[in-house]
């Protein structure tokens, strides 16, 4: 392998502009470490945030630092001779961005419990789209929510890259699904199984949804009160779950002073859950959109594209073929 590899680099927090491609060494493997060659990565609306001096930027602590969570590959470096992942082996994941260096890079290490075999029916494109959306997806949706039959769940921005997993794993589990949206986005979402969309450019979700058990907060208060707006619409008892981080500061306050309970959510890379979500979407039960695909050397114009807020499913960066 070579000593050094070609990324995208930040030097300092700024916008899409402030990224580069340069070279930069390659990580070597320590320990329970894979070294995976990476065929694409994809951007999420934690990265550009990171990226803009807010996310987890406070973590970074040297330069240049490669962003980028999610990845999908080829072990290069197996943890040890016996591992049944082996070197040219398919995977895919999400690597702990800013501990780990991110996967806007030809190479990364990553822990093994990170990286599990890519599903056979999928291309790299469409995994490197799953990981951290689907993760945060069923964090929130399975985990948290406890999605069952008879369970009526508002999930907002049900089109979006974590939105368009949780309106699948909640159809999955039986729920009834209300998914905000623009109008244009209604079919494709019935199609991934919500029961009703609710196009939010012309009604007011809270003057027609009463009584929900649970609310997926994928806005928070950054766009027209969407979270203090979704107190308004569950029934006594209710839950609320948030996950955008910044995106409602007084959170845990309003929620107590309504008397419903909340949590914020964060994503954590559980190889074990993906596993299980690779059958799903090997088996076609879950389906990942991708809106659209740049190479590495757009990646401000990939993070530009993700922070104009209407992307269908998720945006993705082509790093090499394969």
């Amino acid at each position: 392998m070579p000593k050094t590899m070609r990324a995208a680099l930040l030097d300092a927090a700024g916008g899409p502009e402030a990224l580069r491609i340069g070279e930069t060494a390659r990580p070597d493997r320590v320990n329970a470490e894979f070294v995976v060659k990476v065929v694409a990565s994809s951007v999420n609306p934690i990265d550009a945030k990171t990226r803009a001096g807010r996310g987890v930027f406070g973590a970074v602590h040297s330069f240049p630092v490669v962003l980028g969570h999610d990845f999908s590959g080829v072990v290069v470096e197996s943890p040890y001779s016996a591992h049944p992942l082996r070197p040219g082996d398919e995977v895919f994941g999400m690597v702990p961005v800013p501990r780990y260096g991110g996967s806007y890079a030809e190479y990364i290490s990553v822990p093994a419990l990170s990286v599990v075999r890519k599903p056979a029916t999928l291309s790299h494109i469409e995994a490197a789209a799953a990981p951290l959306a689907a993760l945060t997806a069923w964090g929130m949706v399975v985990d948290v929510a406890k999605a069952h039959e008879g369970q009526r769940m508002l999930i907002h921005a049900g089109s979006g890259g974590v939105g368009h997993f949780a309106v699948q794993f909640a159809s999955y589990f039986g729920a009834h699904v209300i998914a905000t949206a623009s109008g244009a986005k209604t079919s494709w979402l019935r199609s991934l199984g919500a029961a009703e969309v609710i196009d939010y450019t012309t009604t007011r979700f809270e003057e027609v949804v009463h009584g929900a058990d649970v609310v997926i907060d994928l806005i928070g208060n950054v766009h027209d009160e969407t979270g203090t707006r979704s107190l308004s619409v569950l029934r006594p008892g209710g839950l609320i779950v948030n996950a955008p981080t910044g995106s409602w500061p007084s959170f845990a306050d309003d929620v107590a002073a309504a008397g419903l309970r909340g949590t914020d959510y964060k994503v954590a890379p559980d190889g074990n859950t993906l596993a299980v979500i690779a059958r799903l979407l090997e088996a076609g039960n879950v389906r990942v959109h991708v809106d659209e695909i740049f190479p590495l050397e757009r990646i401000g114009d990939a993070h530009a594209a993700i922070e104009g807020g209407h992307t269908r499913g998720k945006i993705v960066v082509k790093v090499a073929e394969g």
